[in-house]
């Protein structure tokens, strides 16, 4: 289980994965561990206190019942949670969480993150 920023801010950096409930990141590391670590992450967007516990034990079910097998050997994977998560369908979400790691697995999933809003810089 990821509980320190600096995983977080590492699996930031490695394949994302967009389905309507959730956000899939997953960056391999760098050990030679092959244990699969998960953290999950709701902002206060989304709703209170109680709405973002209720998504996170959604996702922690989820990965529960999908990672073991879907799952990358040696990967950290970071589900951010998006305002759907509440009221989508449990087998809806663990179908989208099996596509979003075939994705991955398959090298198709998105690098790069969105260009910067607003005008560009000069120099």
């Amino acid at each position: 289980m990821l509980r320190q920023r600096a995983d977080f801010l590492a699996a930031n950096g490695g394949l994302r994965v967009g389905t309507p409930a959730f956000v899939l990141l997953v960056k391999q590391r760098s050990d030679d561990s092959a244990q699969k670590r998960v953290g999950y992450t709701v902002t206060k967007k989304i709703g209170n206190a109680v709405v973002r516990n209720r998504i996170k034990r959604r996702f922690r079910a989820l990965v529960h019942q999908v990672l073991a097998r879907h799952g990358l050997p040696g990967a950290d994977h970071v589900l951010i949670g998006r305002g759907e998560a509440m009221t989508r369908d449990f087998a809806a979400m663990q179908a989208d969480l099996v596509r979003a790691l075939d994705r991955v697995r398959d090298g198709k999933a998105s690098a790069d993150r969105r260009p910067p809003r607003g005008k560009p810089r000069r120099r």
